[in-house]
């Protein structure tokens, strides 16, 4: 697809050289081809910068490193987009993903676009929808995309303007920060599509932020976890909204993740 509206493409980058150009690879395999490919080199020491100069994107370097918040920050910033996603550079994503989602949200007018998911190591995680559908009223958003449990911001493709409408910004310095972005988005987005045949696959590489073993990193992980957990929990006191999974439909979210379980 050579033309439609505009969408930017964010891609934090910190030491990751061995990811730079499978992903990029990627990017310019894709089917829908009117992106703005954004790579924020978040202060790396190895040749994650000199590869991504060897293709036609848009590279921002940090000239230290920031944490991933600052470089999506950074990236919502640069964009000249009329929709953005944010792309983690070690993770794949199908050829025809941004045409699925492009063609679903402009058609619909939707503020948000999910497209599904596919966990490489927690089964129950995989989400893959089976036909558009739009939704408006609160509890179906959230029982459709699940964000209350999975914050993950990579499932999306936002409308940039309402993004910067709402002041939308990830929290720096913090390591879970995607369900602090991606609950209020969804919350306050007047309609969401969910959207068949946009696949994001999601790996949990070593090393990585949610793999380091290091007594330090797991402190401040756990630390982070729990202040998302208060987060997510005065968001819903103040909005008066139940979380699928959580505060509700909890006994049909365990058999469903056993079930997968059994079955993967």
């Amino acid at each position: 697809m050579n033309s439609g509206p505009l969408v930017s493409v964010v891609i934090p980058v910190y030491n990751g050289q061995q990811y730079v150009k499978p992903c990029l690879d990627m990017m310019m395999a894709q089917s829908y081809k009117n992106l703005e490919i954004i790579v924020i080199d978040d202060g790396s020491v190895d040749q994650s910068s000199a590869m991504t100069e060897a293709y036609p994107v848009k590279l921002i370097k940090h000239d230290k490193n920031r944490g991933l918040s600052a470089a999506r920050n950074t990236g919502i910033d640069a964009a000249q987009g009329k929709y953005i996603h944010f792309m983690d550079v070690d993770d794949e994503i199908n050829a025809g993903y941004y045409s699925a989602l492009v063609e679903a949200i402009t058609e619909t007018g939707a503020d948000v676009a999910c497209g599904g998911m596919i966990n490489e190591t927690k089964n129950y995680k995989t989400w893959l929808f089976k036909k558009r559908e739009v939704f408006t009223d609160t509890s179906g958003k959230l029982k459709a995309t699940f964000v209350g449990k999975w914050g993950y911001v990579w499932r999306y493709l936002f409308r940039l303007d309402f993004l910067k409408q709402h002041q939308l910004r990830f929290e720096e310095g913090r390591f879970i920060e995607d369900l602090m972005f991606s609950l209020p988005a969804i919350f306050y987005a007047e309609k969401v599509v969910v959207v068949p045949g946009a696949e994001y696959l999601y790996y949990q590489r070593e090393n990585s932020i949610m793999t380091r073993k290091d007594a330090a990193h797991r402190k401040k992980r756990r630390e982070d976890h729990n202040h998302t957990k208060a987060y997510r929990a005065a968001f819903c006191r103040e909005h008066h909204i139940k979380i699928p999974g959580l505060d509700t439909g909890r006994a049909a979210y365990i058999l469903r993740k056993v079930v997968k379980w059994i079955w993967k």
